[in-house]
């Protein structure tokens, strides 16, 4: 076994690492039952065993898949967890107030957009890395920052979705009380929308930079 590979071999288990101990710690902030995550750890699981013996120039596309996964799974878990979080408050309020469906209904899938972004950004970083194009050569630093804005941006869509249900569950609650202030109530979650937003433009504009940086 050479020194490259020796290195994959690091570099991939230093990553599989810091990314499980990461995601623990943010699902434990969160409450969030670490049972959950079985389908990520069998992927970093899977992603370093491919990685071992491999010499580093060849983890490029590796990397670049990895980092579409996280963003795609974050992502999506938080926008379930957010969901989860404003429902639970609205069948509380239609179960008392049914006529009120449709203003609950709004508020209530507010926090899945996350997930739809999130999946979003997953396909751009693959199409845009030019993974899928045969022969096509990417550098493994190129990889390497794909996918950590890759985390980066699904941390922040499985955070915001997980604090957008909170703020709608806290609208559902205000139009509860005052179904004619259904207009400044949705504006409770939407402003958390907004960074969900950010997150993701800069995200594409900073994959946009790297595929066409020079290294």
């Amino acid at each position: 076994m050479g020194i490259e590979a020796l290195w994959s071999i690091l570099v991939g288990g230093l990553v599989t690492a810091l990314s499980a101990v990461g995601a623990a710690f943010a699902f434990k902030l969160s409450n969030t039952p670490m049972t959950s995550l079985s389908s990520l750890w069998i992927f970093m699981g899977a992603a370093f065993v491919i990685s071992l013996g491999r010499p580093m120039t060849s983890l490029s596309s590796l990397w670049i898949f990895m980092g579409a996964a996280f963003v795609i799974s974050l992502g999506s878990l938080g926008s379930a967890i957010g969901i989860r979080i404003s429902g639970s408050q609205a069948a509380g309020v239609l179960s008392e107030k049914p006529e009120l469906f449709g203003k609950m209904f709004v508020m209530m899938a507010l926090p899945g957009t996350q997930g739809f972004y999130a999946f979003v950004y997953g396909i751009m970083m693959i199409v845009l890395s030019g993974v899928l194009n045969k022969g096509a050569v990417i550098s493994n630093a190129k990889g390497l920052a794909m996918m950590t804005v890759g985390i980066g941006v699904g941390s922040v869509e499985w955070l915001s979705a997980i604090a957008q249900g909170q703020a709608a569950a806290a609208a559902e609650s205000l139009t509860a009380r005052q179904p004619s202030s259904f207009g400044q109530a949705i504006l409770i979650p939407a402003l958390v929308e907004t960074y969900a937003v950010i997150a993701l433009v800069s995200g594409i504009l900073l994959l946009l930079w790297i595929s066409q940086a020079a290294f």
